[in-house]
């Protein structure tokens, strides 16, 4: 097979199609399976290799492409797959959440596959903690005293209730008592964290005076959560955090500000009504909470920041054990940090930044172009639509942005059944009676796999199959 030169991007010389059906395992295949169902699996390992930003030289690329190829012929498939988000939807929770920054990935896969520092401490030639990794990047980056990263934000909010207020009341804004994704909420978290809960205020409208009236000698832990998957509207009041940060302080109680959503900072994303993890932690609060899979766009994390006795206490706290982060987790949110050093480079590397700040007239763009790359047959069936992305992700919710994609003509419900059964499945979404790919959520590398996977169902389509 073809080679290229080192440091080089092997994917521009990958083998052609004929040249990997002449290849002495593949025509093995042929034999077997017949030549039609090999070409066409060739084809899509072509695709596939040609779409992952990882493969590290013309060798590896080589295997990557008869494996893949083996596997579509076999059918042996893992559970867990790629697929291709055309849904509109930036931070789609059943599709991942946020796709890591190409160095994020890069990270992971080096510290997966061989042994690492994740918990010895190379100075010293000692046992390390694994807790010290992020600490200090995640603590410069944000102004917080310090820092503790556990698997998720869920386990962050139960960790810090369980070390405040074990067997003592929580007080949090009834406004405020959210279910999360899967069916779990608030107060079962608070009870199974081994706290009771005590509600302030009532579902529109809590004042300070509400928390204060609460407090008691029992109280061990002020509230206040952030309803990024909701939003109340009309005849509201709320509670600034500053102002809780300052009852606590006089009434002796620590203040936990659970965020969720991780937004880093407000220049990032600019046009977006969601409270920073800079300005939380600027507000005094003793413990912040916040996601790594969200708007910071790395892998699956809680974030706990705050006040450096505070976060000492929760890291002395065993049932961190049950929630500690994976090296892998670590090594993808290490590198994502280190991007947010420079916000130039965050903007073009990191893929939730790089969706949500580009423009509509871009994506149309994008669409239109992998358009082009469509045969006569299966461009007639595709046509350029105006459409409406969202965040997702129990993040800023009613948040929208224009966007543009692909509407498919022809039933809607076969084409999303069809396109999702594909080797690669290819996810959109059904609005108006007609089947939507939105490019605001393709990611770049994938419109070739875009344009290959509606060709196949378009012609065949067009052909009667």
């Amino acid at each position: 097979m073809s080679t290229v030169g080192p440091g080089a991007d092997a994917r521009r010389n990958l083998p052609s199609v004929d040249e990997l059906l002449r290849h002495e395992r593949v025509a093995a295949w042929v034999e077997r399976w017949g030549r039609e169902p090999v070409t066409r699996a060739v084809r899509e390992a072509l695709a596939a290799v040609r779409a992952d930003p990882h493969g590290a030289d013309a060798a590896s690329l080589s295997e990557d492409l008869l494996a893949e190829t083996r596997q579509i012929l076999s059918g042996d498939r893992p559970s867990l797959r790629r697929v291709v988000n055309g849904t509109g939807v930036v931070l789609h929770t059943n599709l991942g959440r946020a796709p890591l920054a190409r160095a994020a990935a890069r990270a992971a896969a080096e510290i997966a596959e061989g042994y690492s520092s994740l918990e010895y401490d190379l100075e010293v030639g000692e046992r390390g903690d694994r807790y010290t990794h992020c600490a200090d990047l995640a603590s410069q980056l944000t102004g917080a005293e310090a820092s503790l990263v556990v698997n998720n934000n869920a386990a962050a909010v139960s960790l810090a209730i369980n070390t405040l207020a074990r067997g003592r009341d929580v007080i949090v804004s009834r406004g405020e008592l959210v279910e999360i994704g899967g069916g779990f909420r608030i107060p079962e978290v608070i009870e199974r964290s081994g706290a009771f809960l005590c509600g302030a205020g009532t579902t529109n409208r809590t004042r300070v005076e509400d928390y204060r009236r609460a407090i008691t000698p029992s109280t061990g832990l002020l509230l206040k959560i952030h309803p990024s998957n909701y939003r109340v509207e009309g005849f509201v009041e709320e509670v600034p955090l500053e102002d809780l940060v300052a009852l606590g302080r006089s009434a002796g109680v620590p203040v936990m500000h659970d965020l969720g959503s991780g937004l880093l900072s407000g220049e990032y994303l600019p046009g977006l009504r969601e409270p920073s993890v800079k300005a939380s932690v600027a507000s005094g609060a003793d413990v912040v909470a916040w996601s790594g899979d969200k708007l910071l766009g790395g892998p699956q994390a809680g974030i706990i920041q705050g006040q450096a006795s505070t976060v000492d206490r929760l890291r002395s706290n065993p049932l961190l054990r049950a929630f500690r982060v994976d090296k892998m987790t670590l090594a993808a949110l290490e590198a994502t940090l280190r991007l947010y050093r420079s916000p130039e480079r965050a903007h073009r590397d990191i893929p939730v930044l790089r969706m949500l700040t580009e423009t509509a007239e871009e994506v149309e763009a994008r669409a239109r172009a992998a358009q082009g790359e469509l045969s006569p047959a299966a461009a007639k069936l595709v046509s350029i639509a105006r459409m409406r992305s969202v965040l997702g992700g129990g993040a800023a919710p009613g948040f929208e942005i224009a966007s543009a994609g692909w509407r498919l003509s022809g039933a809607a419900e076969d084409t999303e059944s069809r396109l999702r059964g594909q080797d690669l499945p290819v996810i959109g979404r059904i609005e108006g009676g007609s089947f939507l790919l939105d490019f605001r959520t393709v990611l770049e590398g994938q419109q070739g796999l875009l344009v290959a996977a509606v060709e196949r169902l378009l012609v065949n389509e067009d052909k009667g199959s």
